[in-house]
């Protein structure tokens, strides 16, 4: 398993994609540490647990070391008292394209109306096809990671 973690990151401007996808999956989140150097993520996704180790980006923001480990649904849950300020609560719909899947998050609460779909890829160079319903790139835009969501939510920009 490869530590390193490569994606792009777009802003989808509209909801065609929900008939496309084949998964869908309610998750909530928490940070125990928002700093960039390393952010430390609590989510409890469906059923499961998982805690994730995120370290600073390249310099294009499409890559960073990721470390993540499943864990109970209880011990995600305690973690979450602890966590700081603000949750991400959000619908992940798994939707295949041009060869990848797309995970597009609709979010709720403070972060309303935001909705951005992420590619996962091979290398930083790997061409995206992208669906209709993509629009702008926003990789490496820090104001939409959810770390930084969580403490300025979309509803406020």
């Amino acid at each position: 398993m490869s530590n390193q973690e490569i994606e792009r990151k777009y802003l989808v401007v509209d909801d065609s994609f929900k008939e496309l996808s084949h998964k869908q999956t309610r998750i909530t989140q928490g940070y125990l540490s928002s700093v960039p150097e390393r952010t430390v993520r609590v989510r409890v996704k469906g059923d499961k647990g998982f805690l994730t180790i995120k370290g600073i980006g390249s310099a294009s923001g499409a890559s960073r070391f990721e470390w993540e480990r499943e864990i109970s649904t209880e011990d995600a849950e305690a973690l979450m008292e602890i966590c700081e300020p603000g949750v991400i609560d959000k619908t992940r719909y798994l939707v295949d394209y041009g060869g990848l899947t797309f995970e597009v998050d609709e979010f709720y609460g403070d972060n309303q109306g935001l909705v951005v779909a992420e590619a996962e890829l091979e290398s930083e160079e790997q061409s995206v096809d992208k669906p209709a319903w993509v629009g702008e790139e926003v990789t490496g835009d820090a104001k939409y990671y959810n770390s930084m969501l969580m403490k300025n939510p979309y509803s406020k920009w």
